[in-house]
């Protein structure tokens, strides 16, 4: 999987490392096809304002954006009757990769709104890592039974990347 990171920001100075290795582990353990992209993008204030004003209708700066690209994610695994190459097929022929999007983050709105929901500003960037990949895989929080599952979910990766960190496995 290829994880691109853009720091397009200087408000803050950021590990952009670590943010790709959460990022890595939320998409295997995802399991989500090893040839999928997506990028992280962290930018100031103007910039989340814009892109929210543009294409969510918002007003005001936002801490994560998340744009899908590729609708339709492909789940791991071989598929023999879907098709494809075959044997004898040129090996320079390769399917495209599966281009899951961009997960923009205002890394001066999570360090304000860190303290506000009791966390520490690592903590809240890692959440928002984790919401933005989750959305670009389909999940919502537009229901309660949606919020929940989204929820859980970002709980359980943010503690196995926890405890990857605290045994040096990332």
């Amino acid at each position: 999987m290829a994880v691109f990171v853009s720091d397009e920001q200087s408000a803050i100075g950021l590990d952009l490392s670590r943010w790709v290795r959460l990022a890595h582990l939320a998409l295997d353990e995802e399991r989500v096809p090893d040839d999928a992209e997506l990028s992280l993008i962290f930018v100031d204030e103007e910039s989340i304002t814009d892109l929210n004003r543009r294409f969510l209708e918002g007003s005001a700066a936002t801490d994560v954006l998340a744009f899908p690209i590729d609708e339709d994610v492909v789940a791991g695994g071989r598929r023999p009757d879907e098709g494809g190459r075959g044997p004898g097929s040129p090996s320079e022929a390769e399917d495209p990769p599966v281009v899951l999007g961009d997960v923009v983050i205002c890394p001066t709105v999570a360090a304000r709104q860190a303290p506000e929901h009791q966390a520490s500003f690592d903590d809240e960037m890692a959440l928002l890592v984790v919401h933005g990949i989750l959305h670009l895989l389909n999940y919502d929080h537009s229901e309660e039974r949606d919020a929940q599952t989204m929820r859980r979910r970002e709980r359980e990766l943010l503690e196995r990347f926890r405890q990857s960190e605290e045994s040096g496995k990332l």
